[in-house]
């Protein structure tokens, strides 16, 4: 298949590589050059303009947020421009509401959707183990199925509203940073009682906890590696968001999500964007007065 890729990231530069690996053509596109040409250099096409990324069988897109779905157009202007049969894989974690827009427009240009957001670092995305999560009609997602099994680790299929893969991911990444939060609360304790907690995340990681998230990231609040981010605060902060908007159009009371929603906040204003969300740990050491 001729696959258009639109968004080389950290994330999608993984996916996009292993599209290639699986034996795929890839067109690719980025806001800025260097990704393209390095994928160029492992046989992708470099498309000229993001438009040119929709003539193909498929297109996948990496984006960070619902705006940047729009200003690239892919919910509105480049669908007038897209080949005729041609299937959207939208792998962003973009919101509820804006999932739907997004899944209606497709639909009023006679092109298929797929909501396909993943769960995994850039590593993971490079060494094909993502775990991905999709929705959307039956056709459309068995047209593009072969590719999102070559491309992670774990495939399901949660719905047929695209919306509903969105949902799936937002609250995913709710439970995963209750859990940095739990852990970073209890870094914090350790640190003020004197115990070491690398020791503490070695130990429970191996025992009661042993879990991919808690292992990752008890690693990186044990080492205190926070500046090298595998995913932004930033983005920690606008799932968080996300959350809590998805939790009000539903009518759902979490108050967790809250409190760690209040914690992204703090964090962001202490200019920590570009931090790993793991730093969410870190705001627990100040607040527990470990730290300047």
């Amino acid at each position: 298949m001729r696959i258009g890729f639109i968004g080389l990231g950290g994330m999608g530069q993984g996916i996009a590589a292993n599209i290639l690996k699986a034996g795929h053509g890839v067109i690719a596109w980025n806001r800025s050059p260097a990704p393209v040409e390095a994928l160029a250099a492992q046989g992708a096409t470099p498309a000229e303009k993001p438009e040119d990324a929709l003539q193909a069988d498929a297109v996948f897109s990496m984006l960070a947020n619902d705006a940047a779905v729009h200003e690239v157009g892919l919910d509105s202007v480049l669908l007038d421009r897209a080949a005729k049969g041609l299937v959207h894989v939208n792998m962003a974690t973009v919101s509820i509401a804006f999932a739907r827009e997004i899944a209606a427009a497709h639909a009023r240009h006679g092109l298929g959707y797929v909501a396909a957001p993943v769960f995994g670092r850039p590593d993971a995305a490079a060494a094909g183990k993502l775990t991905i999560v999709a929705a959307g009609a039956p056709d459309a997602l068995a047209k593009v199925e072969p590719i999102l099994k070559a491309i992670g680790a774990k495939y399901a299929v949660v719905g047929s509203e695209p919306a509903q893969a969105n949902l799936f991911k937002i609250t995913g990444n709710f439970m995963i940073a209750s859990a940095i939060e739990t852990m970073g609360e209890a870094a914090a304790l350790l640190k003020k009682g004197g115990v070491d907690p690398k020791v503490f995340f070695d130990v429970m990681t191996t025992a009661n906890f042993s879990a991919p998230i808690y292992q990752i990231y008890g690693k990186i609040i044990g080492d205190e590696a926070y500046d090298k981010a595998g995913f932004k605060l930033s983005l920690g902060y606008k799932d968080a968001g996300l959350t809590l908007a998805a939790a009000k159009e539903m009518e759902a009371s979490l108050p967790l999500a809250s409190v760690v929603h209040d914690h992204f906040v703090e964090a962001m204003a202490k200019g920590w964007s570009e931090k790993d969300w793991a730093s969410l740990a870190l705001l627990a050491a100040h607040r527990a007065g470990l730290k300047g």
